[in-house]
């Protein structure tokens, strides 16, 4: 069974003046365990494809399973809550919560009590390899590598075993690429995710298992 799996996937949009295929019969299986990149110049169609399996829409033709169940059979707010967690460029972190608050957000949202959420974002925390004191630290305090780690340990709270990540290094300088980089590949060599990233960083997307390349919204390589 494949965490996630892409059958044979169309998406169309209308634009005031034409109908646009943005995907085109995309079919791709993606197993835990491993890092995936997905490349293509802008306008390839991979942040749409990362989009539909983010469980942000559903295909116009074929299918995205997760563990064999198709997201159109799925409440997709509670495909989005409980299969799969997402990493952004931006980070999109609470600005007016502190770090230990952004962490147990997801928790939190899941009924978890307070204490047990700030036991487990403390743990968190440490897993991305930031010390305790960022915890009361608010995200404008915090360098864009930090930010970014914060992001991902608000990720892990959800708890899910499948990671996407929208260019989660677009926005960082080379070294803090790579840090965030060794992360997620830790995260799924060593705890069993399967990690999805899109780049643009082609010197990135040879450093993961297997690279799928788009281009005009189809499968190249």
């Amino acid at each position: 069974m494949h965490a996630l799996s892409i059958q044979h996937v169309n998406y169309t949009y209308q634009t005031q003046y034409q109908k646009v295929e943005a995907l085109r019969d995309i079919s791709a299986d993606f197993d835990a365990g491993k890092v995936y990149a997905i490349v293509g110049k802008s306008g390839s169609g991979k942040t749409t494809l990362l989009s539909l399996m983010a469980g942000l829409d559903l295909p116009t033709q074929g299918e995205v399973l997760c563990h064999d169940v198709a997201t159109s059979q799925m409440q997709l707010e509670m495909y989005r809550r409980e299969k799969v967690a997402v990493i952004y460029q931006n980070f999109r972190l609470f600005p007016l919560l502190t770090v230990a608050e952004n962490v147990m957000y997801p928790m939190e949202l899941r009924g978890m009590s307070p204490k047990e959420a700030l036991g487990k974002a403390k743990a968190l925390i440490e897993r991305v390899g930031l010390p305790a004191t960022v915890l009361d630290r608010y995200p404008t305090m915090l360098s864009g590598g930090e930010q970014q780690r914060v992001a991902i340990a608000r990720a892990l709270g959800m708890e899910t075993k499948i990671m996407l990540a929208d260019e989660p290094t677009g926005n960082l300088d080379t070294a803090n690429g790579e840090n965030i980089f060794s992360i997620l590949q830790s995260l799924a060599h060593e705890d069993g995710y399967c990690v999805i990233i899109v780049t643009h960083d082609r010197t990135l997307a040879q450093k993961a298992d297997d690279v799928l390349e788009l281009r005009d919204g189809q499968v190249v390589g």
